[in-house]
């Protein structure tokens, strides 16, 4: 490990030399690495929303992000992902397929009702059920257009230490649709596109 830690640290270490430290370090310390490399993942998701948005960067709301990203979102993946393959062991298709049914009933919704009501919290909002009673039901099933489909991947191909990692990375995605419906949208994907389709046309207005 103190090897793969070197060549992380080292000045002017390329990119080579990290993904080359970056497996070890994840078979050696799986949690922390997989829980920082989603977090991670998950922020650059709403500063991608923020960008599309327009305006000047909001670090502190990115640090919101990640804040909760590092304490539950990170940790929660990690555990239920492990949870769920010591009681649905292996790849054959039907365990597959009940570990889908498992994610998308009990392990999706806790994640959304905590990142709606978590970053509501950190945002020192009064009501902070308000955006989860307005938004959760329109995300939740925009989610299951594109979460089963990962989690079908993920299941069936990917190592259990990689998992939360995978999930991170397709996250990215989402992480940037569910940071957008939290502070903008209103959870569905028509949403995003209304927004996207208005932002074009005022870019193009000053032309005409």
């Amino acid at each position: 490990m103190q090897s793969g830690v070197q060549a992380l640290r080292a000045p002017g270490a390329g990119m080579a030399s990290w993904w080359r430290a970056f497996p070890q370090a994840a078979r050696r310390y799986p949690w922390p690495t997989n829980v920082l490399l989603y977090a991670g993942l998950f922020s650059a998701g709403d500063a991608l929303q923020q960008r599309l948005r327009g305006g000047p960067a909001d670090w502190r709301q990115t640090r919101r992000v990640a804040t909760l990203a590092v304490t539950f979102h990170g940790n929660f993946n990690y555990v239920w992902l492990r949870l769920l393959e010591r009681a649905l062991p292996g790849r054959a298709p039907r365990t597959v397929l009940a570990k889908v049914l498992c994610d998308q009933t009990i392990g999706g919704p806790i994640a959304l009702s905590a990142f709606y009501v978590g970053m509501s919290v950190l945002q020192g909002k009064d009501d902070i059920f308000l955006d989860l009673k307005q938004k959760f039901w329109n995300t939740y099933k925009s989610g299951l257009m594109y979460w089963p489909f990962v989690q079908l991947t993920n299941f069936s191909l990917v190592p259990v230490h990689w998992r939360t990692a995978y999930t991170g990375l397709c996250g990215f995605l989402w992480a940037t649709f569910l940071c957008f419906s939290q502070q903008s949208g209103d959870g569905t994907l028509q949403s995003i596109f209304i927004f996207l389709r208005r932002k074009e046309a005022s870019d193009k207005s000053p032309e005409k």
